[in-house]
């Protein structure tokens, strides 16, 4: 289903629209940030967090890492600040390249097997696809940033993978 270079590319791409999205989002206010827009998670704040947690909920499975520091209801207030975001937003970037880097044919097929807390079961499901849902997540909550930034009058980069700079 999916390569070793998928998962390279897509953790470059993730990183890219990242740091894309943090410059961004740095020249919005306080007010702006936590303004409750009527998106999904409410705000800009509370998306980016949950993108976040998200990635350090999928990566401790992925990688036998650390998960999330807070639990599912919470997820929208995992950092209490944008700066902090930023640090933590980078450190997840480089763990999730990091991580792709090393992956391999066989670390991609197979099943895996984690507890859903909010469920209250354990679940199991093919590794490649767990590996997709983790970026898929990861676009489709940018996308709703995107809509927010523009919303505040913003201009953000381009988004298309085919853009992406082959030197980042």
């Amino acid at each position: 289903m999916i390569t070793p270079e998928y998962c390279q590319m897509m953790a470059t791409y993730n990183a890219w629209q990242n740091r894309n999205m943090r410059s961004v989002c740095e020249t919005l206010t306080e007010v702006e940030l936590r303004a409750d827009r009527g998106a999904f998670f409410g705000s800009v704040m509370a998306t980016l967090n949950h993108i976040l947690w998200g990635d350090a909920l999928w990566m401790s499975r992925l990688d036998g890492g650390d998960g999330p520091s807070k639990p599912a209801s919470e997820h929208a207030h995992l950092c209490p600040t944008f700066a902090i975001w930023a640090q933590e937003r980078r450190r997840m970037d480089q763990r999730i390249i990091h991580w792709a880097k090393g992956v391999s044919v066989e670390s991609l097929s197979g099943d895996l097997r984690w507890h859903a807390q909010m469920l209250n079961k354990d679940m199991q499901k093919p590794t490649a696809l767990c590996v997709v849902g983790l970026f898929n997540h990861q676009t489709h909550h940018r996308g709703q940033v995107h809509t927010l930034l523009t919303g505040f009058g913003r201009k953000t980069e381009d988004t298309d993978l085919v853009l992406m700079p082959e030197d980042f």
